[in-house]
């Protein structure tokens, strides 16, 4: 791109930035796209959650990168190629971005580098030009470790659990750096794309891969639909989502819960050596869910 673009994506960036740390959501607001302004929780919510912690902090800006989507209509499945690509795919400076359903238009990407007391984060704005302003079109706030630990501990804990035929902690923890990887969940890079590959060589054959897997206690069987890590404070828990008919009774969809939570780790007690806890979420035909958590020390 030319230097006029990139210095604006990246002071655009850098401005927003500044607001979110003041918990100036109101302003942000004012520079949205109509699109984002009119459903604007979610971003006041993350300038709330994280103000504290980036009030004083010194953001460095990466490049930016362009996206141009063009035609009339929205694209099922925009795919952007930016940088150089070799003979078998990603280098080191190249990033994919696939983003659903994109109307046409100019967009950009702009990541900053925040250290902060509680850790490193990457503080990412997508952006869209409207007439010669680069408007806010997404916010993402997304650690690049936990408890202290970076992508590359999280790799080198997964392969020390494929060593020992821990498949499940491994495919989690290759997950899981994978996820401290990328700045916004629609990017992939030379080092995601490894991770990737690393990841479904160990990937077994019970956890779901969109359709959904049998769990079997007793004389009951629960359909799994997703099994994840998720990271929340200093702690990495389990989450696993399955169906279940009804959740309007929460003492029993607890107990539900309950028995899916020691089903899960009484069938691979391996999980006791990799997660602090185990979140069961049981999920209504409506998609409502009801969710439940156990720590590991008191699953018995």
């Amino acid at each position: 791109m030319d230097d006029a673009t990139k210095n604006a994506l990246t002071s655009t960036a850098k401005r927003y930035f500044d607001m979110a740390a003041r918990g100036d959501a109101a302003s942000l607001k004012q520079n949205a796209i109509p699109s984002l302004a009119s459903s604007f929780g979610g971003v006041e919510s993350a300038v709330k959650d994280n103000q504290a912690n980036f009030t004083g902090a010194q953001a460095t800006p990466r490049s930016p990168f362009l996206l141009k989507a063009e035609g009339n209509q929205p694209i099922a499945r925009a795919e952007f190629l930016c940088g150089v690509f070799g003979a078998n795919g990603q280098t080191a400076n190249s990033a994919v971005f696939v983003i659903p359903n994109l109307p046409p238009g100019n967009y950009g990407i702009g990541i900053l580098d925040v250290p902060t007391q509680k850790g490193a984060y990457t503080v990412s704005f997508v952006l869209q030009q409207m007439g010669t302003d680069w408007k806010l079109g997404g916010y993402f706030v997304r650690p690049a470790g936990i408890a202290g630990h970076d992508s590359k501990w999280f790799a080198d804990q997964a392969r020390q659990y494929k060593t020992k035929g821990q498949l499940h902690n491994a495919w989690f923890y290759f997950i899981e750096a994978r996820e401290l990887q990328v700045a916004v969940p629609f990017m992939s890079t030379l080092a995601t794309d490894k991770l990737y590959d690393e990841a479904n060589g160990v990937k077994p054959p019970d956890v779901p891969a969109g359709n959904p897997v049998d769990l079997p206690l007793g004389a009951k069987t629960y359909k799994v639909t997703d099994e994840f890590p998720l990271a929340v404070g200093n702690d990495l828990e389990l989450v696993v989502k399955y169906q279940l008919p009804d959740i309007s009774n929460t003492t029993q969809t607890f107990q539900e819960n309950v028995n899916v939570i020691k089903g899960v780790v009484g069938k691979y007690p391996e999980l006791r050596d990799a997660f602090v806890g185990v979140v069961a979420r049981a999920v209504a035909p409506s998609g409502d869910d009801y969710g439940t958590l156990l720590q590991m020390k008191d699953i018995k």
